[in-house]
């Protein structure tokens, strides 16, 4: 299938381009590079060993999200364009929903108007809320995000469903991300935050790298293990080949729109996960605890049984292994993208 890839020189997206070429697909990237590089394409084309293809586009600009799928008449979309910031979210709200929402409706109306039936959703677990059991299950409603971001993912679901209901033939995935981390294996590409870092991973291995002083812990009193917050962490690799996954069961599925938990199952304490990434580097790496954040919950993790007995799929990589790539990915490139 030719994939329309919105936000595919992202990180996520921009490993999922390598997952569909490794499937025999053939991706097309539509990005704006507000959240990534264009250094990215040209890393893509050296592992692929082939050409990638890229559009420079707005896809907030309607007209010009028409006019791409004219020029590009993609089999299927997956659409991971977004901001994505929780903390920024609930400063900015009215630019996330804009930006969120009006790309969405862009994307979905170009898709309406050229007849693509295809769609794979990038949503995130941040939709379950606070009050859902453990561990986390598609069935659960309502969903109540804690932000602007996640409420902006929670309403994209229902806008799809809902066009999905009223298009015969069009077929969507929601695929509801834990954490992701790791990189790929190349070193080539990863995770390169702008700005301070908002996720537990790329802080670790910018403190490891000497970028920043010592890493900051937000509570060790939670009802855990160690009395950390715990997550569920996956590879963006494993992540990557979800998204083929589910592109390829598409078909297959009885609902117009469905959505899949992606995640291992798992939860990894901060702790847990600074150890595995101090033997993946070699070296401690300093640390100094403080008081929670407000918001943070202290315990989540997936029930990723659908997305294994529906799609076929399960994550495979270990902690560790998602500590020695992304800490090959960071020695490489101590100041990500930039240098």
């Amino acid at each position: 299938m030719r994939v329309l890839v919105t936000g595919g020189a992202g990180f996520i997206g921009s490993h999922t381009v390598l997952a569909l070429l490794e499937a025999g697909h053939e991706p097309v990237i539509a990005d704006n590079f507000a959240n990534s590089s264009p250094k990215v394409l040209e890393r893509l084309e050296q592992i692929a060993g082939q050409p990638v293809t890229c559009h420079e586009v707005d896809l907030t600009d309607v007209a010009a999200t028409s006019a791409l799928v004219t020029d590009v008449k993609p089999d299927a979309v997956i659409h991971f364009a977004g901001y994505k910031a929780v903390g920024e979210s609930v400063e900015k709200p009215l630019m996330y929903y804009a930006n969120n929402l009006d790309s969405t409706f862009a994307v979905l109306s170009a898709m309406t108007e050229h007849g693509v039936e295809k769609f794979v959703f990038s949503s995130s677990a941040t939709v379950y809320g606070p009050d859902a059991p453990l561990p986390y299950h598609e069935e659960y409603e309502p969903l109540r995000a804690t932000n602007p971001y996640g409420w902006t993912k929670a309403m994209i679901e229902q806008i799809v469903t809902d066009v999905a209901a009223a298009s015969p033939g069009f077929k969507a995935a929601l695929l509801r991300y834990f954490n992701p981390i790791g990189a790929h294996e190349s070193g080539l590409i990863g995770e390169d935050p702008s700005g301070i870092p908002n996720n537990l991973m790329p802080y670790i291995a910018q403190v490891a790298v000497g970028r920043r002083e010592k890493l900051g812990v937000f509570g060790d009193d939670y009802d855990t293990k160690d009395g950390t917050g715990e997550r569920d962490y996956i590879h963006v690799v494993d992540l990557a080949a979800g998204h083929v996954a589910a592109l390829d069961h598409l078909d297959a599925m009885s609902e117009s729109a469905r959505a899949f938990n992606l995640g291992t199952g798992q939860g990894t304490s901060v702790f847990e996960l600074l150890h595995a990434f101090e033997r993946a580097c070699g070296k401690e790496l300093p640390y100094e605890v403080g008081p929670r954040r407000a918001g943070d919950l202290p315990v989540t993790y997936a029930d990723p049984t659908r997305a294994r007995e529906e799609l076929g799929w399960k994550a495979e990589k270990t902690i560790d292994d998602m500590c020695v790539d992304t800490w090959r990915w960071q020695s490489a490139n101590p100041n990500g993208f930039g240098g």
